[in-house]
């Protein structure tokens, strides 16, 4: 999450500006656009185990809500920053247009390590986040969720601040909360399986027997598990996972040129998504550098994890027998190197529409928490899978007729979806 040589919200701002010259956007709108419309950055006083009393900086963005209560997550980083929630919070936005549901973009963030942090420290935190936004969020107002390093435990102590300070049950305040507790069914799987339905639409339109496939993926938390779940099952073979060693503070990519057993890895994985070497070892798994993921000769990149990781440098890493990359990671691709990808031919699933299962199933979650009636597993999974199904499509048929990039395509849609209604609403 280092910003290092590239910028999240320079990034996010230089892909709006490309595509309102595209469109010809009015300038009203792209000075609505291309910035959230409100801003909160407070400090969060909390009392530690010890007796001592730490402040931690906490931050909430309201991109745009012209189609719908504000909709994000909630991140607990050390290194988060508030450009990267800027971008985040613009990228919501345009993720729930492109998959056409009514919510508007937000993003929330501490900067806070709770690797070192005891559950009620967490929980004292989390109350104390809320305490700071709780006249300005809400289930007509904007709905947060778990994002890196938080939980469904984490979302309930915040639900239940909420609903303390204003003295009732709004169990449509907060998503990514534990099922029997307002959660729903499918969201564990749908960020991940969401990914992966995009990656069958992309090979259908290749011509490409998923069964005869194989991946490399970064990242091996929730995102990247499921959908390294979904895809095996599916009859492709995962040849090599990167993820981070909290123990040497570095990434490790785990090779087995025969295919991973993901149940195998799973089990030898901490709640943060980090394997056990030794057990890998075990295995029969190769540990290389963290960046050897990129490296595999497979059909499949699935970067799955942080901003910025396909770079120019980094994409000369890339074989040439990599037919498609989807993005499950927000913003993953830097834009200089979207023109690499293009030149190389590589077919791109873009991050917006790729990992939307999640705020899709999200909002899932929303609709029956306010109207008190939950779905079962198989309903959630075949609506999500309809939606993430009739999005691809939109975007790879004006992809096809415009000759456009697929980023620029779900781009277009996405932007033209906001900015009708922005305009509709009289504000610009």
């Amino acid at each position: 999450m280092k910003e290092a040589a590239y910028n999240a919200y320079t990034t996010a701002q230089r892909q709006f500006d490309e595509v309102a010259n595209i469109i010809d956007l009015e300038q009203p709108v792209r000075e609505l656009l291309r910035q959230p419309s409100r801003e909160f950055h407070f400090t969060i006083p909390v009392k530690m185990d010890d007796g001592t009393t730490q402040v931690f900086n906490g931050y909430r963005m309201q991109h745009n809500d012209a189609r719908g209560p504000a909709k994000g997550g909630i991140r607990f980083h050390p290194h988060e920053t508030v450009d990267t929630i800027r971008a985040l919070s613009m990228w919501m936005t345009w993720k729930c247009a492109v998959v056409d549901i009514p919510l508007g973009g937000g993003k929330g963030g501490v900067i806070c390590d709770p690797h070192n942090l005891s559950l009620a420290e967490q929980e004292r935190l989390c109350r104390g986040y809320i305490r700071q936004l709780a006249k300005v969020i809400g289930p007509t107002l904007d709905v947060p969720a778990p994002d890196v390093m938080t939980n469904g435990q984490h979302m309930l102590w915040m639900l239940d601040e909420f609903e303390t300070i204003h003295g009732g049950r709004f169990p449509g305040t907060i998503t990514g909360k534990p099922v029997g507790m307002g959660g729903s069914l499918g969201r564990t799987e749908a960020t991940g399986y969401g990914v992966i339905y995009s990656l069958r639409e992309a090979l259908k339109v290749l011509n490409l027997d998923i069964a005869k496939t194989s991946a490399s993926l970064q990242g091996f938390g929730n995102v990247a598990e499921y959908a390294a779940r979904l895809y095996t099952q599916l009859g492709g073979k995962v040849i090599a996972i990167s993820c981070w060693d909290n123990q040497d503070k570095k990434a490790v990519t785990f090779r087995k040129v025969d295919g991973l057993d993901i149940n195998a890895m799973v089990s030898i994985k901490d709640t943060f998504g980090t394997i056990d070497k030794v057990k890998a070892q075990q295995m029969g798994c190769e540990l290389l550098d963290g960046d050897q993921w990129l490296a595999q000769d497979v059909d499949i990149l699935l970067p799955c994890a942080l901003e910025n990781q396909l770079t120019p440098a980094t994409f000369t890493k890339i074989s040439a027998e990599v037919k498609v990359i989807c993005e499950g990671a927000n913003g993953p691709t830097t834009p200089d190197c979207d023109e690499l990808i293009k030149a190389k031919n590589i077919y791109l699933v873009p991050d917006f529409l790729c990992n939307a299962g999640g705020v899709t199933c999200s909002y899932f979650e929303q609709v029956q928490c306010n109207t008190n009636y939950f779905w079962s597993k198989e309903e959630v999974l075949e609506k999500l899978d309809f939606k993430m199904t009739t999005a691809f499509r939109a975007v790879h048929n004006l992809a096809q007729e415009k000759g456009l990039y697929m980023r620029t395509a779900a781009y277009v849609i996405a932007i033209n979806r906001v900015a009708q209604a922005v305009k509709l609403r009289g504000w610009v």
